[in-house]
């Protein structure tokens, strides 16, 4: 490499995905000066292989599953989904991975754009390794934020190389339904392309470790998840592990041995088993961190550790909760911890306050999309036990109870879960499963990071008939 030039910046980001982005147009709000540097495409992983075309490849499955619900609609569809179109679909939403227009966003805003592999060079320098093979020095008067991400955690099993194992990027980049698809791991990622691919047409074999799927989440939601994907005909094995991958021709299939003798092929192997941060060969070490390691962050999102309250770090990277909406929601509070230090301002440490993440402790949202949706927010009933909390959960089957659901779907299958703190009164958490809920949860999570007391709940009234009157018969439930 060679060539050398000095450039100094309010602030640097490294990483320019969503959360980058986010970070970069909050502190541009302030007029910061901001440079932006990014290894591969600017919109991340999440843009090209992650939450954009999974869903946009899943939301046919869905629609066609929902159509197929209510009498009169089905007899209208015929014939299977139209791969073509679903992957064309996913191409358009993906900029068919051209990220020209998420760049010129970038420098849209003002911020200055650099192409190349960002590592620390100390403190507050970042030295950019460029595709013409210069190294281009970076400067930071007031924060360097760490973007960079995650990517999919291969576990190490013996052929695991010879079988040219799928990763999330795969599983979303591929135009062609292999005819036997196994994937390994039942966390959402899991579920969703288990779902998916066998809505395209693949026979799915879906593996899970755990006893259960989704295990992060209330148990009933992982059964009910698993149940409908065995209605549909996907094969659902949990507490089994794969101990060996065997694949003689590149163009053959996989066979897939079990640590408990079994085994079965496939054409495909996908491992939705996990992240790992992104931060081999970034410079940690410079700053006194482990390469390679998640970066511990206090609630304002500086990274921990002597001599470093110049280095934030937000979005997976941070392991909080590898999800991009919470990505984005640090991203903010960052921005504006920032500028404020930068003004000279005082930052606000308190729970809940402007400068403060807490919503990554105690109101998380995630939906999986699928058939059914699972969404949850807040805590699981035993996550709330073990935390020392006096609670009771109570739970409703929709669609026996919500004349809403009912109209939705033709026999509509689900069931809804509220955690209630019995000391303060107060929603803790709450699990919804069935067709649609997805988009309940935001009122769930305004519930749970509002800490609304339930006896206000009680005054919000649900429009009939929609699936939301299941906030009713929760509340119904719990005053007996």
């Amino acid at each position: 490499m060679n060539g050398t030039t000095d450039n100094v910046f309010d602030v640097i980001i490294m990483g320019a995905g969503p959360v980058g982005q986010t970070v970069a147009d909050r502190v541009r709000g302030a007029e910061l000066t901001v440079a932006v540097v990014e290894q591969e495409l600017v919109g991340g992983d999440c843009a090209y292989w992650g939450c954009i075309p999974s869903k946009a490849m899943l939301r046919p499955v869905v629609a066609l599953a929902d159509t197929c619900r209510v009498d009169g609609a089905r007899d209208a569809v015929s014939g299977p989904l139209n791969t073509a179109g679903v992957f064309g679909r996913r191409d358009r939403y993906v900029t068919n991975w051209d990220d020209d227009g998420r760049a010129h966003r970038v420098k849209e805003i003002g911020a200055e754009l650099f192409r190349g592999h960002a590592r620390l060079d100390g403190a507050r320098r970042v030295a950019v390794a460029t595709p013409d093979d210069h190294v281009v020095m970076l400067e930071a008067r007031h924060a360097v934020v760490v973007c960079t991400g995650s990517r999919a955690a291969i576990p190490d099993i013996p052929g695991i190389a010879a079988a040219h194992a799928w990763t999330n990027r795969e599983a979303t980049e591929s135009s062609a339904v292999p005819d036997r698809l196994a994937v390994i791991g039942g966390g959402p990622q899991g579920v969703e392309m288990a779902t998916t691919w066998h809505g395209l047409g693949a026979s799915v074999t879906l593996l899970e470790p755990e006893g259960r799927l989704l295990h992060r989440m209330e148990p009933f939601a992982g059964e009910l998840v698993a149940e409908a994907l065995g209605r549909a005909g996907v094969e659902v094995r949990t507490g089994v592990s794969v101990g060996e991958l065997q694949r003689r021709r590149p163009a053959g299939p996989t066979t897939v041995l079990l640590e408990d003798g079994s085994e079965f092929e496939a054409d495909e192997v996908l491992f939705a088993t996990g992240r790992a941060p992104n931060t081999v060969e970034i410079g940690l070490e410079t700053v006194g961190l482990m390469s390679g390691s998640w970066l511990e962050i206090a609630d304002d999102g500086r990274v921990l550790g002597p001599h470093l309250g110049w280095l934030y770090a937000a979005g997976d990277v941070n392991h909080r909760a590898l999800l991009t909406h919470q990505g984005k929601y640090q991203a903010r509070i960052i921005g504006d911890v920032i500028c404020a230090r930068a003004a000279g301002q005082e930052v606000e440490t308190g729970p809940w306050s402007a400068h403060t993440a807490t919503a990554d402790t105690f109101a998380v949202p995630q939906v999986v999309f699928g058939v059914p949706e699972a969404a949850a927010v807040g805590v699981t009933a035993a996550q709330a036990e073990r935390a020392g909390r006096r609670v009771r959960a109570v739970d409703v089957e929709i669609g026996e109870v919500v004349v809403g659901a009912k109209l939705y779907a033709d026999g509509y299958q689900g069931r809804a879960r509220m955690v209630v703190d019995l000391d303060d009164n107060v929603l803790l958490g709450v699990t919804f499963v069935g067709p649609g809920v997805g988009e309940l949860l935001h009122s769930a999570t305004v519930a749970v990071a509002g800490r609304v007391p339930v006896d206000r709940l009680w005054h919000a009234v649900p429009c009939f008939p929609t699936i939301s009157e299941v906030w009713l018969r929760l509340l119904e439930a719990y005053r007996g």
